[in-house]
């Protein structure tokens, strides 16, 4: 049986009062739970100045990005996204915030939209998978079927 570790830094502290874990590494797999742009969505708006989908898909792109690098890793070994957003006519800021982030090298996604996420600030959520003997620069692309 493989064994799991549980993934912890600092630019991603675990909250006191949660009841999720919010990485395991399971051998060369890392399972990211759904992270958002709190709490710096949340100071944006008291300031009101709210962070609007493309910030706050950065923000969660790079809370991923730092669990991963904690777990031994780095972006390109992020095989799957779910992009979970309020309002879907915010997925052009989404796709242009993951264009900008992964370089060209992109993983999987799914894009869903919810009615609501856990405070009202929120548009985007993201959780992830990825694998640390995986590097996605390095992927192999098929051979052109174009005649």
């Amino acid at each position: 049986m493989a064994l799991a570790e549980r993934i912890r830094t600092p630019q991603v502290p675990d909250l006191p009062t949660a009841s999720w874990t919010n990485a395991w590494r399971i051998g060369q797999e890392v399972v990211l739970s759904g992270m958002t742009g709190h709490p710096a969505t949340k100071q944006a708006a008291e300031h009101g100045q709210p962070l609007g989908a493309y910030d706050q898909t950065l923000l969660v792109l790079k809370k991923l990005e730092a669990l991963v690098t904690a777990a031994g890793g780095h972006k390109h070994n992020l095989i799957k996204t779910v992009v979970y957003l309020t309002d879907i006519a915010d997925k052009d800021e989404v796709g242009r915030a993951r264009r900008d982030f992964f370089d060209g090298v992109y993983p999987c996604a799914t894009l869903v939209a919810v009615n609501a996420l856990v405070f009202p600030e929120l548009r985007v959520e993201i959780d992830a998978w990825a694998r640390l003997d995986v590097d996605l620069r390095e992927a192999t692309l098929p051979l052109s079927t174009e005649s």
